[in-house]
């Protein structure tokens, strides 16, 4: 399934929602661009990966690298609504520590006041 990324603003946050798979090549490429524009109106930034089933290797390390560009630009980066099996998978490779993670976008977009 092609991912699709839909943006907005919230509060003064960009919210991206992505939906489809976050995988290696142009999903991950296109999420990646879409983050850093983001990033680079903003420094407040939410994913919310509520339509986000499955994320592979190279999708993490998509969602690492853009953590790392956040914090680099002195941005915040969170994530929000992770499914059971990405909180998982992201627990089980240690990552989970790594991230600001929310259950939903509100509650998200809250935490930058």
């Amino acid at each position: 399934m092609e991912l699709k990324i839909t943006s907005s603003r919230e509060d003064g946050v960009a919210v991206l929602a992505a939906d489809g798979r976050l995988v290696f090549g142009p999903e991950a490429a296109l999420l990646r661009d879409e983050a850093k524009a983001a990033l680079a109106e903003s420094a407040k930034v939410v994913l919310d990966l509520r339509k986000v089933g499955y994320i592979d290797s190279g999708g993490l390390g998509t969602l690492v690298g853009l953590q790392t560009s956040a914090k680099s630009a002195n941005a915040e980066l969170k994530l929000a609504n992770l499914s059971t099996r990405v909180i998982g998978l992201l627990q089980v490779t240690k990552l989970y520590t790594v991230f600001d993670v929310y259950e939903s976008v509100e509650t998200a977009v809250a935490s930058f006041k």
